[in-house]
């Protein structure tokens, strides 16, 4: 049964989700190479000794991950919800933008120049994401609109360019720092620092609030952009807002954690799934639910092999290439 999109239903469950996925980080920071007690974790986390193994290994090194997980993944699910509504297509994704390829190029190239600039690899990653956004936003204006179809195919052309450019400086990289670029293109949270999480933290909420705003347009704008126009839409201003909120919270996403993919396309239709096509419970379902996502993928990724480590994004796409499979056959059909 789809819940109604009153306030009151969206709290109710907002609140479900948000201690859902409490449960969730407790659970999770106690997996990994050493395995904790839940009774551990919660000692770790507000007992008075600091300098036991068990509270470095939470506080130091898990629950920074956790945390990590539940920014880039309520900035992607929120971004793909929103780029979907803005596209009117289900299989619509942030990565689809090429935003993603930007962010990589950034990094690599920081990487390779070597000094203070690959200290700041992070920074310039986001650099190239804001750089490829404007890029595609220019290529799909059209007569002061947005224009979706030209917008997806400008991404796509702009991904592939920026694809063989990362080749090309893999090519210019050692052996040893190849293979570290090569684990980050597939989706690493296990680098982070308190300055980054302290950052992300305003940024990411921000944006998903901002785009909230906009919950009913993007209702509207389901119906096309004459029939929003028609009921009181902005919807020149709508589009370019929502895209380039979607494309901040992207980049602000992938220049922290490298590509994780499919979390945008598979999360926003499992919500859809629970409570339909508002967005007013939509993107808060989406957001919470991505989130949820990916710190389960990443305590899979963390155990599955330990002590040995999987890319987040391998586990992510192994759930979503199924669910992108199967709804390319339904629009299809």
């Amino acid at each position: 049964m789809i819940l109604a999109a009153t306030r009151r239903n969206v709290l109710l469950l907002t609140g479900a989700l948000t201690g859902g996925l409490l449960l969730v980080g407790l659970g999770a920071l106690s997996l990994g190479g050493v395995h904790l007690s839940l009774g551990e974790v919660w000692t770790a986390l507000w007992g008075a000794a600091q300098s036991s193994e068990a509270s470095v290994i939470v506080r130091d090194i898990r629950l920074p991950r956790v945390l990590l997980a539940v920014l880039v993944g309520a900035a992607l699910a929120t971004s793909g919800t929103a780029l979907q509504a803005l596209l009117r297509n289900p299989l619509a994704d942030p990565y689809v933008l090429g935003i993603s390829s930007g962010a990589a190029l950034g990094a690599i190239v920081a990487l390779w120049a070597g000094g203070r600039l690959a200290t700041f690899s992070p920074l310039v990653a986001f650099a190239g994401a804001l750089a490829t956004t404007g890029w595609v936003y220019l290529l799909g204006r059209r007569a002061g609109r947005l224009a979706s179809y030209t917008l997806v195919l400008g991404g796509v052309i702009t991904a592939s360019f920026l694809s063989a450019l990362i080749l090309f400086v893999l090519t210019l990289l050692s052996t040893r720092d190849v293979r570290g670029v090569a684990f980050w293109l597939m989706g690493d949270l296990s680098v982070v620092t308190g300055a980054q999480l302290r950052v992300l933290f305003p940024v990411v909420g921000l944006g998903i609030v901002a785009l909230f705003a906009f919950s009913k347009d993007m209702n509207v704008l389901l119906l096309g952009e004459e029939e929003a126009a028609h009921l009181g839409v902005n919807v020149s201003r709508a589009e370019t807002a929502i895209y380039l909120l979607a494309s901040l919270l992207t980049a602000v996403a992938v220049s922290v954690s490298g590509a994780i993919g499919y979390l945008g396309l598979l999360v926003p239709h499992l919500a859809r799934m629970l409570v339909g096509h508002d967005h007013r419970m939509l993107l808060p379902t989406a957001a919470l639910g991505g989130a949820i996502f990916l710190v389960l993928s990443d305590a899979l990724a963390r155990t599955v092999v330990a002590p040995a480590e999987l890319p987040v994004g391998a586990v992510t796409a192994v759930a979503g290439a199924p669910v992108f499979i199967y709804l390319l056959r339904r629009t299809a059909g």
